[in-house]
């Protein structure tokens, strides 16, 4: 009888599904591969977007920095310089006054906006106040800019074309007057250690 006729042996069958078991084992592992690649390739692009927005955040931030101090939220401690930027290691990273703050509705505040950048647990966070001279009372928004940031330093390029660590400089801070408070950087320059792309350095001038 031909083996038309008589079928499959059990013999063969067994090859078959063994040959069935291969090829399937084969393409659920390239399939799971792909699947992988494309995963860990939209992970990179968004880590990539969270990197550009915060830096261009930040450039929008300090191209607009205003010669602006605020008012402490307890009235009798010395204002905020327009511009303060801490030593490394201390929270808020900087804050600043800027202009330019967009009101499309018509809101009754000014131009003049607050904002300050910290560093928590790997997540480089901007705040803004809803008042330009904050008290006890006031909140913040906050707004999540890029996460995986091992550090965050800045540098500030004195008129004497000097780098210094803060701002305003150390004997500025000291004498707290009232020029100190408003004095601006010729150049700002900002490093992002990142775990993605290590440290990434942008320097911002400053209109004079």
């Amino acid at each position: 009888m031909s083996a038309a006729g008589r079928g499959f042996t059990l013999l063969e069958l067994l090859v078959a599904l063994f040959i069935a078991a291969v090829m399937f084992a084969m393409g659920y592992g390239a399939i799971s591969q792909a699947v992988t690649s494309r995963d860990s390739l939209q992970q990179h692009q968004a880590h990539l977007l969270e990197l550009q927005t915060a830096v261009r955040v930040l450039e929008q931030d300090f191209v607009q920095l205003a010669p602006r101090p605020v008012r402490q939220a307890v009235g009798d401690e010395p204002a905020q310089p327009a511009l303060q930027g801490s030593v490394p290691g201390a929270q808020p990273i900087v804050a600043l006054t800027r202009g330019g703050w967009a009101n499309p509705v018509g809101l009754q505040r000014p131009g003049l906006q607050r904002v300050a950048y910290f560093l928590e647990n790997g997540t480089l966070r901007r705040e803004y106040w809803n008042v330009l001279d904050p008290t006890l009372a006031s909140t913040t928004s906050k707004r999540n800019l890029m996460t995986h940031v091992k550090a965050m330093t800045l540098r500030y390029l004195d008129q004497s074309h000097q780098w210094q660590e803060q701002w305003p400089p150390g004997t500025a801070v000291i004498q707290q007057q009232e020029w100190t408070l408003r004095q601006r950087p010729l150049a700002v320059e900002i490093t992002l250690d990142t775990e993605d792309w290590g440290k990434i350095v942008r320097i911002i001038e400053i209109a004079g």
